[in-house]
């Protein structure tokens, strides 16, 4: 297994979740990562780092072989808004309602249950 930082998730509790529960939780490191974009530097590497590995992990999850490539696009296009949107033209300001839906969405399927 490769080295997360999320260890307690890598030890199995991400694989519980729903994929929708999965890009929230990224949704939120992408928020925390705009936060602190041009203000603080530590703040901003530390949450895009988490932000990665919450991506791997949800990578590595067998359930959404299928979706693969859907989330490493979303990945792909969230490095290119750390690294200034060069390649797409990739801002947090247009990220951000990707990630929300995935929000709206997992606190629907709880509400459900």
């Amino acid at each position: 297994m490769a080295s997360f930082i999320h260890k307690g998730l890598a030890a199995g509790r991400w694989f519980e979740f729903p994929l929708a529960q999965q890009l929230g939780n990224i949704g939120s490191e992408v928020s925390r990562a705009a936060r602190w974009q041009h203000k603080d530097e530590r703040l901003f590497w530390g949450a895009v780092e988490r932000a990665l590995d919450l991506f791997d992990l949800t990578l590595s999850d067998e359930r959404w072989r299928g979706r693969r490539w859907e989330i490493a696009r979303a990945r792909e296009v969230f490095c290119d808004a750390v690294y200034g949107g060069k390649l797409y033209n990739t801002s947090f300001k247009n990220l951000q309602p990707y990630f929300d839906n995935f929000v709206l969405l997992a606190a629907n399927q709880k509400v459900k249950k």
